[in-house]
């Protein structure tokens, strides 16, 4: 049964809605609908699940572009209504007709909306009985099938039908016992008769050409015992004392002088900590503080090359028509109108390394946004999909909630207790040089950081923070390693709260999402502590296992968690932006998956390389 069907347009006024269907929503399935998919560009999606307490509701819905209408119609999960798609378009179709902007009820809609919807279970309903005769017919040949085949009588019983079919006619007898042979080879092989040949020729021909080459397999062993003696003379002839550490020498050269060394790296003694060069805001101002300047330059050429990739899938038309169609504008536009320029766009972010599935999904969005809807006069269709696509793209990388840490860490001051930021991430894309970032953007507004060394499985790790707490001169908790690091950060953040400090940053092992021990780990860390904020540390040159990342790395967090609502990532550090050129499209797959905001772009090697992202600056160079 259908639980509810909504209208309403693009701005959130609710034109109509039946009073007749079930009783209320469990939950808030439409609000849920809105902002985790019509507003995040997913809207080229066929359904949407949601699941609430006591209830799994699929939405699907359709618009009317021109109009600016949506339509939602709501169904319980388990019922795989068929008529839903077709209730939907009928009902598009019908309300379009009486629409008037002035307006804001339609109760008269009630009755039509009652004789739609009778029609539409009524097809229902007959295809239902139309599928069983189906079915029958179905089973019917299968059983046919089965008893022609023989395997009801058993192997015996297929021998002596064979047999008496070759008695009859020659012809018949070799294509029943081919056609068997088979049949029977297979119930040999059900039943466990491994032992049995194979009567076909064509079978034996297969399996010849499957096996393995005896004589080649002989050549290979003979020439690996060559091989093998060779060097057993050889190794017998140099005699190299066990004892001795074989050292490789540098080649020299002639008429060249001896290198004296190649470690040209200064050995200091640990205790010795007078040399080591602190660095405590002698930097300068970090980048996170700095505006960004984005040209704004006229996107014309940008405009010429979507059409001139869009001219050959198109036929050629008058130079007349294509001026009366640009003066006078387009009745609708259709989904063939809008392939040519949607597939130069979808070609355009891959190049700037978005993940395929991502560009993909962002056209269909595109182009259920665009269908339907009225071109206006003087304007090309591609430069309509390109601006449709360019406030795509700003809606999605634009963040849903605040994220201004310096205010989140000032109302946790308040509170007395420190705000705890946790880095995770795999392996190697700088989670412990961006967590020196972001202490010493920190430190810049007049806040005390304590950095927790919660990496006790790396070698170098707890040092390597070590330098960085040095270099900077804030505190760093430690315990050394193989500990267990979420015993390790909650008595860090306890040591934080005893000393006064206003943030706990938190390191972790880098770890690759298929790794459960280690996940399961970082979700014991991040389930027994409960950080402020889960920072996800990812390298803007992946492309599309920057999709597979962050979600596993959600995934996982969920499935390992033993919490009811368990804590996923909050937000993502982009580092090695400085690297990438206009290959920018990580930026996007990781938001776009992941539905979180990107709080830091880490753009070089010393600490004040460390900025927000610009989105008019990545929508720009995506759309290059």
């Amino acid at each position: 049964m259908l639980e509810q069907l909504l209208i309403f347009t693009r701005g959130g006024l609710i034109l109509w809605t039946c009073k007749e269907l079930g009783n209320a929503l469990k939950g808030s399935p439409i609000d849920t609908l809105i902002r985790s998919c019509l507003l995040e560009e997913r809207s080229g999606a066929a359904s949407y699940n949601y699941d609430a307490p006591g209830a799994s509701y699929t939405l699907k819905w359709t618009f009317h572009n021109d109009l600016g209408l949506v339509f939602v119609a709501v169904y319980q999960r388990i019922l795989h209504l068929l008529y839903v798609d077709e209730l939907l378009a009928m009902v598009k179709h019908e309300f379009s007709q009486i629409y008037d902007p002035k307006r804001v009820e339609y109760f008269d809609f009630d009755e039509t909306f009652r004789q739609l919807r009778k029609e539409a279970e009524a097809r229902a309903e007959e295809l239902k009985k139309v599928k069983p005769v189906g079915k029958s017919v179905n089973d019917g040949r299968k059983l046919v099938n089965k008893k022609g085949s023989g395997f009801d009588g058993g192997n015996k019983k297929n021998n002596s039908e064979a047999n008496e079919g070759g008695n009859d006619d020659d012809g018949k007898g070799r294509k029943l016992e081919n056609g068997h042979s088979y049949g029977n080879h297979n119930a040999a092989v059900v039943q466990g008769n491994r032992g049995m040949g194979l009567a076909n020729g064509k079978e034996n021909a297969s399996s010849n050409n499957e096996a393995f080459d005896v004589t080649k397999l002989q050549k290979l062993k003979n020439k690996g015992g060559k091989k093998t003696s060779d060097t057993s003379v050889v190794s017998k002839g140099s005699k190299v004392d066990p004892k001795k550490k074989v050292t490789k020498k540098n080649r020299v050269w002639d008429d060249t002088p001896k290198d004296a060394k190649l470690d040209f790296t200064d050995h200091v003694e640990e205790n010795v900590n007078e040399n080591i060069e602190v660095m405590a805001a002698d930097q300068g101002e970090s980048m996170m503080d700095k505006e960004e300047i984005v040209s704004s330059d006229s996107e014309d050429d940008e405009d010429e090359v979507v059409s001139k990739d869009s001219k050959p899938d198109a036929k050629k038309k008058g130079w007349f028509s294509s001026m009366f169609q640009s003066i006078a504008g387009k009745a609708n536009l259709e989904k063939a109108d809008l392939e040519p320029a949607l597939k130069a766009l979808k070609d355009r972010l891959m190049t700037k390394n978005v993940a395929e599935e991502i560009a993909e999904k962002l056209c269909e969005s595109v182009a259920a946004s665009l269908e339907g809807k009225k071109l206006a006069s003087f304007t090309r269709v591609s430069s309509t999909v390109q601006a449709a696509m360019e406030e795509a793209l700003v809606r999605i990388l634009t963040p849903r909630r605040s994220i201004d840490i310096l205010r989140d860490v000032h109302a946790a001051k308040e509170q007395r207790k420190p705000y705890v930021v946790v880095f995770v991430g795999v392996n190697g894309v700088g989670k412990s040089t961006n967590l020196a970032k972001v202490a010493y953007w920190l430190l810049q507004h007049k806040v005390s950081v304590m950095m927790a060394a919660c990496d006790t499985f790396r070698s170098g790790a707890v040092e390597q923070l070590r330098t960085h707490a040095r270099r900077l001169q804030i505190p760093i908790f430690e315990k050394g390693y193989e500990k267990d690091p979420a015993v390790v950060a909650k008595e860090a953040i306890q040591e934080a709260t005893r000393n006064g400090s206003d943030v706990v940053l938190v390191d972790t092992a880098g770890r690759m999402q298929d790794n459960e021990p280690l996940m399961r780990a970082l979700s014991k860390l991040i389930y027994l502590n409960n950080p402020d904020l889960v920072l996800f540390v990812g390298e803007a040159l992946v492309g599309n296992d920057a999709v597979d990342q962050l979600s596993k790395f959600n995934q996982k967090l969920a499935d390992l968690s033993t919490s009811p609502n368990p804590r996923l990532i909050d937000g993502i550090l982009l580092t090695k932006f400085d690297t990438i050129d206009d290959k920018v499209g990580a930026a996007l797959s990781m938001v776009y998956i992941s539905g979180s905001p990107v709080m830091f772009v880490g753009c070089g090697q010393s600490y004040t390389d460390l900025k927000k992202l610009n989105v008019k600056a990545i929508v720009k160079t995506l759309l290059k």
